[in-house]
């Protein structure tokens, strides 16, 4: 089981340090999301600053570009980064897709579907010189001259990784995608109870085979001393009670008998009553959604609870150079 890290930031001229801690720590790979940057511009600077980290995205916002500019954007930084990028795509929900990027909402599941199909097919043409004629439900594409086409041979290892968190995009996964990045709001229980048997769904009805889907899971911890612990669970708290007022993610709660909490925390949400909202996070569902103690103990957890069901986790926790250095190694250490 790999163990990567979050490549979290307030300005790009941080991503050359964190990168290099992650790298000297020894992290598998470093992921970015597209929360309050853009998430691509920052791992072509750590694929500048590294020679081993697999580099993804974790997610970009499928329906917010076109699919030439993901392609466009996916293969630069897959030959920039010899071959350890990954497209990993998510479709967010309604409200922020229409009222914050100003598109368009259509069924999320059969729109991803296209988004995957329509750069493939962009791909194809660039390294195989052929007509590009894609013609999917929401997208159409039919016009790719040389003088747009990347130049040389395509890039090594390029792969689209997607995001979910209900069944229908988990069986998605499973079918067409080559890999399944763990929302970090599920539980242990719902990872085996309702993701990991929809991917399965989902392959065989492709007739694909296990290791063609990588899963990454990410995991929110809480490693450290007492004091360190019980600082990363208010904040986790506070991370909990956020995704668990989303109505996109009420199965989580629902099949632990908690759908009326998310409930409440959507109606505070809707008033913007942000600081209200940790408190309704129970304790049951803080301990079905994170681990926490000593970093060795939290790293036993981890390869206890998640090996053998997911391929890659990653810690919630942002990675800041020159800080709690011991605490990740042994966490670290522990997990493999």
């Amino acid at each position: 089981m790999h163990v990567d890290a979050r490549l979290v930031y307030h300005t790009l001229r941080e991503v050359p340090a964190i990168t290099a801690a992650a790298e000297h720590l020894g992290f598998d790979g470093l992921w970015t999301s597209e929360t309050n940057h853009d998430p691509f511009l920052g791992l072509a600077i750590a694929a500048l600053h590294s020679t081993r980290l697999e580099l993804g995205t974790a997610i970009a916002l499928a329906f917010t570009r076109s699919p030439t500019v993901l392609a466009h954007t996916a293969w630069d930084l897959a030959q920039l980064a010899a071959g350890r990028f990954a497209l990993g795509l998510g479709t967010q929900v309604r409200a922020h897709v229409v009222r914050r990027f100003g598109g368009t909402w259509e069924p999320p599941a059969r729109r991803l579907r296209d988004v995957v199909g329509a750069i493939r097919a962009v791909w194809a043409a660039w390294a195989e010189g052929g007509r590009l004629d894609y013609r999917g439900r929401y997208v159409t594409l039919t016009l790719m001259t040389p003088f747009f086409t990347p130049p040389g041979p395509p890039p090594a290892g390029l792969r689209i990784e997607i995001a979910g968190v209900g069944a229908r995009m988990c069986r998605l996964a499973g079918e067409i995608a080559d890999g399944f990045h763990v929302h970090p709001f599920h539980t242990r229980r719902y990872l085996r109870t309702v993701i990991l048997p929809n991917l399965e769904a989902g392959r065989a009805r492709a007739g694909r085979a296990r290791q063609e889907v990588r899963v990454a899971a990410s995991v929110f911890l809480a490693a450290g001393t007492p004091a360190e612990v019980a600082a990363a669970l208010a904040a986790i708290r506070r991370h909990v009670a956020f995704y668990a007022s989303t109505p996109a993610y009420r199965a989580v709660l629902e099949l632990h008998g908690w759908g009326d909490v998310g409930e409440r925390l959507g109606r505070l949400a809707a008033r913007g009553a942000w600081d209200e909202m940790p408190a309704l996070v129970p304790d049951g569902l803080l301990e079905a959604c994170a681990l926490w103690g000593a970093p060795d103990e939290v790293g036993a957890r981890l390869r206890a609870e998640y090996g053998g069901l997911v391929d890659r986790v990653v810690p919630y926790e942002a990675l800041v150079p020159g800080q709690r250095e011991a605490a990740w190694r042994a966490l670290l250490a522990a997990a493999r």
